[in-house]
């Protein structure tokens, strides 16, 4: 998306005090300074230009705003030792396609971030801080990252941590070190179900952060956690793609599925099945569609008669789909930031089910994507805009298409 607000067009009553101290050298929240009425209409505005050169016909554009802070339910901190002392933070000015000038800024709280998450990586940092000589001081082990996961009403707590080295073989010593971490934590982190270490290459200018792969390492504790929304009770892996704004999942839950019914319905890019294991109270039966592990194993272990998981990518499903001439009553899709793409929306087209309901976190592709579906008889029956990143310029919304 565009940078938000020209500044010259930001008027006084638009301004506040942003409420985190790091404001401006973050670059995390970019609209903390201002009010989150002003955000939102900021953010209507952006995404209504975008749908409206499409030159599609558009229906009334549906709001759904969401506290404004203490909203996320994972996050991702960049570590590094500063001093003799392990700090946890984010990597700021750094190239977004090859991370090549990243650098560190320390941070002390994350008004965005669930309170039990910074409170547990606040207690991490301080449990290795009192051995430095055996987090810190391995030349074969560093220290890069801390990934931290809790459920909407914060009853457990999930971490990651991850090391970068050129070891192939872990040494037997880590895993002890790190089952006596685990423990300790658990002492001051009730909470604390799991955790694990996932190990990543030796960092190089010509690598990119957001291609790695990490591998994974030892571990303690369950491998997931439970997250409940809507009385209904999902698996989620350690590392597994959830939504992350725990006040505004039920509400997009309810959007997606409620009042859709029929005998057949596919859930694309599914994760770990949020929409999917909704909709199998609704249909007779239910195709939910994912590739990437570890979020493909737990959709396969729900034990629901009428949910069928098949591990494979939208695209290679969608083509067998066409050649068995399926035709769901519904088609659910939540594609990455790239969107569907030309092909799985022409796929999609031949298929031709009645009803699309189109999650998305990039108004460039969704537009894209609707121009094509468009083409083929689709028209746009309603749009939402799910603030799922209030103090950011990120924009989630939900297209629902009918023919």
């Amino acid at each position: 998306m565009p940078p938000s607000l020209d500044p010259a067009a930001i008027q006084p009553q638009d301004r506040t005090t942003p409420p985190c101290p790091h404001f401006g050298s973050c670059g995390g929240c970019q609209l903390q300074h201002l009010t989150y009425a002003a955000q939102l209409r900021d953010k209507a505005s952006q995404l209504r230009t975008r749908l409206e050169a499409t030159g599609l016909a558009l229906p009334m554009l549906q709001l759904h705003p969401s506290p404004p802070l203490a909203y996320r339910n994972r996050i991702r901190l960049t570590l590094a030792e500063i001093d003799g002392q392990l700090r946890a933070g984010y990597l700021r000015g750094s190239d977004s396609q090859n991370d090549t000038t990243p650098t560190f800024l320390p941070i002390t709280e994350c008004p965005i971030a669930a309170p039990i998450l910074w409170r547990a990586a606040e207690a991490l940092l301080t449990q290795i801080n009192v051995q430095p000589a055996l987090w810190l001081r391995n030349p074969q082990l560093a220290l890069d990252q801390l990934e931290i996961f809790t459920p909407g009403d914060e009853s457990g707590l999930q971490f990651t941590l991850f090391l970068r080295t050129g070891l192939k073989v872990l040494p037997k010593k880590l895993t002890n070190d790190f089952t006596t971490l685990c423990e300790s934590l658990g002492a001051a982190l009730p909470e604390l179900t799991g955790a694990g270490i996932a190990t990543l290459p030796a960092l190089s200018k010509d690598r990119s952060r957001r291609n790695e792969q990490p591998r994974p390492g030892p571990t303690w504790g369950k491998p997931g956690l439970t997250y409940r929304v809507a009385e209904i009770d999902y698996w989620v892996p350690r590392t597994a793609f959830f939504q992350v704004n725990r006040f505004l999942i039920p509400e997009l839950l309810a959007l997606v599925t409620n009042n859709r019914t029929g005998k057949l319905a596919f859930d694309l890019y599914a994760g770990v099945g949020l929409f999917s294991r909704a909709l199998a109270a609704r249909f007779a039966q239910v195709t939910a569609v994912e590739i990437a592990e570890p979020a493909a194993a737990a959709l396969a272990s729900t034990k629901l008669p009428n949910l069928h998981a098949v591990k494979a990518t939208t695209l290679d499903f969608l083509r067998v789909a066409v050649l068995q001439r399926d035709r769901p009553d519904l088609i659910v899709l939540d594609p990455p930031r790239t969107g569907a793409g030309p092909e799985v929306c022409a796929l999609l087209a031949r298929i031709a089910a009645p009803t699309l309901v189109y999650v998305s976190c990039s108004p460039e592709a969704l537009s894209d994507d609707l121009i094509t579906l468009a083409a083929s008889g689709y028209t746009l029956a309603e749009t939402h805009l799910f603030d799922l990143f209030p103090q950011t310029t990120h924009i989630e919304s939900v297209a629902v298409l009918t023919r």
